[in-house]
């Protein structure tokens, strides 16, 4: 089994920064691409930002030059640089990735979700 751990949700005042990051842990052979989803009260699940393995980034429009997505494949780990928010950006946060196991088998798990709150 695989699992993603998230961190680094929180309070921020609009115009500020937070840094989420999400490990993956188990038995691990290769991670694909990871993501960065939101959900805002009321509304539909959304991508925020993905990165393959070879770092080619895509982001949502509303996030673009302000949001940044990296990862360090040594520890299994992608960050989400989150700066100029906004309380429209007030959201769960979730972290997914497509995760190979040493026992070939496939996963793309969900994390359990931070909450990043942006006041104004």
């Amino acid at each position: 089994q695989v699992h993603l751990i998230e961190s680094g949700g929180g309070l921020a005042q609009a115009g500020g920064s937070l840094r989420l990051s999400c490990a993956a842990s188990g038995t691990i052979w290769r991670i694909n691409t990871m993501g960065w989803y939101r959900q805002a009260p009321g509304k539909q699940r959304e991508l925020v930002a993905t990165i393959a393995v070879e770092g080619n980034t895509n982001y949502a429009d509303s996030v673009k030059g302000r949001f940044t997505i990296s990862r360090n494949n040594a520890k299994n780990t992608v960050y989400l640089q989150m700066n100029s928010l906004k309380p429209e950006d007030t959201a769960v946060y979730y972290c997914t990735a497509g995760i190979l196991t040493t026992t070939m088998r496939y996963y793309d798990p969900w994390g359990q979700g931070t909450q990043v709150t942006v006041s104004s």
